[in-house]
């Protein structure tokens, strides 16, 4: 797995991924924030996060990119549990946002995902 750092464009970026060019996720900070990351936790070439001083609160950033539909169910299965495992070492007492690219489908139809659909739909719904 390679582990990297450094500025673009006035971010940095923190990135985690396999060295075959294949997978990996990042997170970009905008550069006047950096000196309040107190923390970076690369899990995996699919999983990373960080923690952020905002004032008084420590905001924890997840970035995920889940393995496409027509891998293995195994495969599907551990992301997830890792996923899982990140998220419940996070206090509650801090805050949390998850971002990245989940590789679900919802379809052309919101049913059900009213308030994350956002109006936006593409091909059909898949399993994940």
């Amino acid at each position: 797995m390679g582990a990297e750092a450094g500025l673009v464009d006035g971010f940095k970026l923190w990135y985690s991924g396999s060295t075959k060019a294949r997978n990996g996720v990042g997170i970009l900070v905008e550069e006047e924030l950096v000196n309040f990351v107190v923390e970076v936790s690369r899990n995996s070439d699919c999983i990373m996060a960080i923690r952020v001083l905002v004032g008084s609160e420590i905001i924890n950033v997840v970035s995920a990119y889940a393995p496409q539909a027509g891998l293995p169910e195994d495969i599907k299965k551990l992301f997830w549990e890792d996923l899982d495992i990140v998220i419940q070492g996070i206090p509650w007492s801090e805050k949390l946002f998850i971002a990245g690219d989940f590789n679900d489908h919802i379809g052309v139809g919101a049913k059900g995902y009213d308030t994350a659909h956002g109006g936006f739909d593409f091909g059909e719904r898949n399993n994940g």
